[in-house]
């Protein structure tokens, strides 16, 4: 059901939980009459072209070899060519193969909230944010004039707030081991990377190149500060697996507010 009960009573727009890919999305939406059908919609057309648990799925059936890039859907191609560009960035550190079968996954889940960001903002939204399993894409301001804010968790110490990010149009991506273990794989040795905490990584560029900068930073553990630093496009707060937590020289300029 797509508003109803999550309907905002005495505010413009609406608030909304779809389960899809394994996560939940979550969007809050301050302009009056949007609606998500049509984003919705096309998160689970993603999921079932996407979904590495699905057999039938194209990106399942390209891996076996079973069907070419040149059938598949033009969003394949896409993801595949931003994928591939993560990889050569990231010096192989980033990969589409983390188990050693074709998943782009560390693409499509930030893609996927980006996209359904700019379908909103077609459709008439003034003000959104959308949670795609704890990375954010914000849209506009606040019906007040204030900017969103998104709380950046201590993944030592789960109930502790490390840092909110404010902003206007502002993506904010998290990889850690704190929700789901040493899940990343260092595409280079296919290994877990183990040598970092959590990397969170905000900029205005959208959530597509943010997720993929703190997936490739998690990635390269010790190597992430040097190539964090040559990307002025995007900051980042970084918690090691030892020693004090560091931030991008740029940190203060994405509207990061830091709690100690």
């Amino acid at each position: 059901m797509i508003g109803g009960p999550n309907d905002m009573p005495g505010r413009p727009g609406l608030r909304h939980a779809e389960e899809c890919m394994g996560t939940v999305f979550s969007f809050d939406v301050r302009t009056s009459g949007v609606g998500l059908g049509p984003v919705i919609d096309w998160l689970h057309q993603v999921d079932r072209r996407f979904s590495t648990f699905r057999s039938d799925s194209e990106i399942s059936r390209l891996g076996r070899g079973e069907t070419s890039l040149a059938q598949c859907h033009p969003d394949v191609r896409e993801v595949l060519e931003i994928g591939h560009r993560a990889v050569d960035d990231g010096g192989g550190a980033f990969t589409m193969f983390p188990q050693g079968t074709l998943d782009p996954s560390a693409v499509v889940k930030g893609w996927s909230v980006e996209r359904a960001s700019r379908m909103l903002t077609a459709a008439g939204s003034k003000s959104h944010l959308i949670n795609g399993g704890g990375d954010v894409q914000t849209f506009g301001r606040r019906p007040d004039g204030t900017p969103w804010r998104v709380a950046i968790v201590d993944p030592r110490k789960r109930d502790r707030i490390l840092a909110v990010v404010a902003g206007e149009n502002i993506a904010v991506a998290t990889s850690g081991t704190a929700e789901r273990g040493s899940h990343v794989i260092d595409g280079r040795s296919g290994q877990p990377a183990t040598g970092l905490l959590s990397v969170t990584v905000s900029g205005f560029g959208g959530l597509t190149s943010v997720d993929i900068a703190a997936t490739t930073a998690m990635a390269l553990g010790d190597g992430a500060r040097e190539w964090l630093a040559a990307r002025s496009e995007v900051a980042a707060l970084v918690v090691p697996g030892d020693g004090a937590r560091w931030r991008t020289n740029n940190w203060s300029d994405f509207g990061v507010a830091t709690g100690e």
